[in-house]
């Protein structure tokens, strides 16, 4: 018999899903694989990811899906009657049975079915239990866009994160599906995993929107352009718009990726490839004029790169500390040891058929996740679960205070700088968390800024970059010097009182200031670790420097994104650094639930490239199930035909279509008055349409480039078609559905003044926006924490503040 300490974090927990689509999926099964009794309630002809490539065929000729497969692991199936409304009492049983609904409907149905409660039945009050529910919308319940028609494509279109890809003269690239709703599946477990964590309050009730998860994606992009660093264009594919080189370069055999942000790093980029002339070039003396000049450092930069080998390059780069990778197609992925090192594939059973996809990339050792699993046959599982008087209530749960945040009892050391450390630990901040963010004076997050000039110090530069005030709203901060004994002490004392320590350091930094998890565990054995490498600790990899566009680089998923012709393609926003954010937060407050459990704490070894690899998941199954993975396809998609981005009128003016259903196809063609392609049988189909996808876009970019994209997408989406205008994001930021969910919020901030913060993106049906805290200046809460926590002194605290392991003011780093 399991013991607390070392079951699956979820045992004992039941769990339904309800409603079609990647991320509910994606959200279900971290449940799932974590040992959560997950019960899948499916049409009666099946999820629509049954039918999503890439497909398998059973020994007795079936065709199944091995997505589907991959994303609904450990799960079990439940079907829905045939015909609305016959389910008679056990959908309700059913629902009052759960601690959790996960619940998708709004997608296909439109936000009006989150009226109706499933475990409500015919009344809605007195119903003793109510579960959490966490409900999944296109863009909300409330705003210009709640009843658009939605897909990924096009929630992402909106948010602005797809704009600034591609080539110069368009289109634009969209990232293949599936990575959006991953995104959006993190997002809803972590939701739910709060409000479980803060449950003894009573049930809660989130409602997320997939678009405002997308807009997350980029959210570094609407700091860039409030601090007028934003270049306001799209660059190019493999430019990124605040330094050069941060692309993918051809090699003598493969594909090496780079990023050089800061000098020394350029400097040993030049070195290395035999030009160190170059970095004394003051065109090239910082990353904003690097890029400036790309086209002149790649005359220089793509022969020399071409002198040797991919795997050579990342060799000599490494040895340098300079951010590079191999970017490897699905098969080198599969083959690379560190991840076979770590069980980053795992065995998926469909059937009678086997094959690998990515792991969960949340490791908490015994607690989970299972190591792949088996999918469930649709309805496998229905006569055990219909079955009413087998159903018994879940012990009662009344609603939560509704300004009474799930983790308010919880104290978090915040160890991070840049992005995705920080967005960790902001998003246990936005649940309630109190956060303690520790910098130091001489070396504060490097997100406050890495032009170390007498302005920079002289002026309070570091102070005034938006990117940081962003990433760290609802945190107190402070400074300690722990390169020195008295700032670890005091750091000691602080862990000491702390539920979880959240840090993305290099691998070597602290254990070489003796403060990794060996010895603050010493310090207090309940503690919870989050420590966020780019390919984990322990490994040949783990002190591989590596920023966003690394992490996305390192997952070979460029190999798939972009058009053929081109190479394989970065995002253009350091796509791994949010990507890896969400995974760190989910990590986060999923220990935290087994600590609550077990009263034991944990380190977690997460690694951000694994982070990456889910999204990668129908390439990796591809590969795995055909021996091979399809080339980059451009903006199609596998299922939505047509499915592209079209030109409209006005300069570089772009929008989304994409049909969903034949009810769609057929509004699409009356829009169009296209009658011809109306009368035409071949078209009936999503495959026939694909067939002749290029005559088919001809057709709709000739009605789209008579139009504003907004007056396209209007017309579109009032006869019901998923459209979405290609925003950039500098218009996101005025964005009138945005506006008016006052998703921005206009917030002040000492010498920035005034500056629009984003809000988190979960609503509760009492407060429209959870509340939200300016971030900190360096050391704003040393006497706060130093005195509320700590119980220090003014004396004492004088003293740290003389020797200068305390203070508000940044110093420049001893030469």
């Amino acid at each position: 018999m399991q013991t607390s300490e070392n079951r699956l974090a979820f045992a004992g927990l039941r769990v339904l899903e309800i409603g079609c689509g990647a991320a509910v999926a994606y959200a279900g099964k971290l449940f799932a694989d974590f040992g959560a009794e997950v019960i899948k309630l499916e049409d009666a002809d099946g999820d629509t990811l049954r039918r999503l490539p890439p497909m398998l065929t059973d020994t007795d000729g079936e065709a199944a899906s091995a997505l589907h497969a991959w994303l609904n692991t450990n799960k079990r199936s439940v079907a829905r009657a045939a015909s609305s409304g016959a389910e008679g009492d056990w959908l309700v049983a059913l629902a009052r049975s759960c601690d959790v609904i996960l619940d998708a409907r709004a997608l296909d149905e439109g936000v009006e079915v989150l009226t109706r409660p499933v475990y409500a039945g015919e009344a809605q009050e007195g119903q003793g239990h109510t579960p959490i529910e966490v409900c999944l919308t296109w863009f909300g319940e409330s705003g210009p866009y709640s009843a658009f028609a939605g897909t990924e494509a096009v929630c992402r279109a909106l948010a602005g994160a797809v704009y600034c890809s591609g080539a110069v003269q368009g289109p634009p690239h969209l990232p293949h599906d599936i990575q959006t709703a991953i995104a959006a599946g993190v997002a809803a477990f972590s939701s739910a995993t709060a409000a479980l964590l803060g449950r003894a309050d009573g049930s809660r009730r989130y409602v997320l929107s997939i678009h405002e998860i997308a807009f997350s994606l980029v959210e570094m992009e609407a700091g860039m352009v409030q601090d007028g660093r934003h270049p306001l264009a799209r660059l190019g594919v493999n430019r990124f718009c605040t330094t050069h080189p941060a692309g993918i370069y051809e090699t003598k055999q493969g594909w090496i990726g780079l990023f050089a942000h800061t000098g020394p790093q350029w400097a040993a980029l030049c070195a290395a490839i035999g030009h160190p002339e170059q970095a004394e070039d003051p065109r090239y003396a910082s990353g904003p004029t690097r890029i400036v000049h790309a086209d002149e450092i790649d005359a220089f930069l793509i022969p020399s790169l071409r002198a040797k080998t991919a795997e050579e390059w990342f060799d000599v780069l490494r040895a340098e500390k300079f951010p590079a990778v191999i970017v490897p197609t699905m098969a080198e992925l599969l083959q690379q040891e560190v991840h076979r090192q770590r069980g980053a594939f795992v065995a998926v059973q469909a059937g009678q058929t086997a094959f690998e996809g990515p792991v969960v990339p949340l490791p908490l050792g015994e607690a989970g996740p299972l190591a792949g699993g088996r999918a469930a046959a649709l309805d496998e599982d229905g006569a055990r679960y219909r079955n009413v008087a087998s159903l018994t209530p879940a012990s009662g749960m009344a609603p939560a205070a509704p300004d009474a945040l799930p983790l308010r009892h919880v104290r978090v050391v915040d160890l991070t700088m840049g992005w995705a450390g920080p967005l960790a630990a902001r998003t246990l901040g936005d649940f309630g968390a109190e956060v303690i963010k520790v910098e130091s004076t001489r070396y504060p997050d490097w997100w406050r800024g890495t032009h170390y000039t007498d302005a920079f110090y002289q002026e309070k530069l570091y102070e005034k970059n938006s990117n940081f005030a962003l990433m760290n709203r609802n945190k107190l901060g402070i400074t300690l010097d722990l390169t020195r004994a008295q700032g670890r002490a005091v750091l000691f004392d602080l862990v000491a009182k702390a539920d979880i320590v959240i840090e993305n350091y290099s691998t070597e930094v602290l254990p070489k200031l003796g403060l990794d998890y060996a010895v603050l565990s010493q310090v207090n054995p309940r503690l919870v670790m989050v420590s966020m490498p780019a390919f984990g600790s322990g490994n040949a990899w783990s002190t591989i420097r590596a920023y966003g566009g690394t992490l996305e680089q390192a997952s070979g998923l460029p190999h798939h994104t972009g058009f053929p012709q081109d190479p394989p393609a970065l995002t253009s926003y350091a796509y791994g650094d949010p990507v890896g954010g969400l995974n760190g937060g989910a990590a986060a407050l999923l220990a935290l639930f087994v600590q609550q459990r077990s009263g034991k704490g944990r380190h977690v070894n997460l690694s951000q490239v694994e982070c990456m690899l889910p999204m990668t998941a129908p390439f990796v199954i591809e590969q795995s199930v055909h021996g091979s993975a399809a080339p980059r396809g451009g903006n199609t998609h596998p299922l939505h035909a047509p499915q592209g981005i079209y030109p409209c009128a006005g300069e570089d003016a772009w929008v989304v279509v994409s049909i969903t259903n034949a009810a769609q196809w057929r509004a699409l063609l009356n829009v169009m008055q296209a009658a011809d392609l109306a009368q035409d049988p071949s078209l009936e189909t999503a495959a026939g349409r694909r067939a002749r996808h290029e005559e088919i876009d001809r057709r709709i970019s000739a009605w789209t480039g008579a139009r504003s994209a907004q007056s396209a997408m209007a017309e579109l989406q009032q006869a019901g078609i998923s459209a979405g205008e290609v925003k950039p994001v500098w218009t996101v930021l005025d964005d009138p559905h945005l506006r008016e969910r006052a998703f921005f919020k206009a917030t002040s901030r000492p010498y920035i003044g005034e500056f629009l913060a984003t809000t988190p993106w979960f609503r509760t049906p009492a407060a429209t926006v959870a509340a939200v805290r300016p971030a900190p200046t360096l050391g704003q809460h040393n006497g706060d924490v130093l005195s509320r926590v700590l119980g220090m002194s003014a004396d004492q605290q004088q003293a740290l503040e003389r020797d200068g392991i305390i203070g508000t003011t940044a110093t420049r780093k001893a030469a």
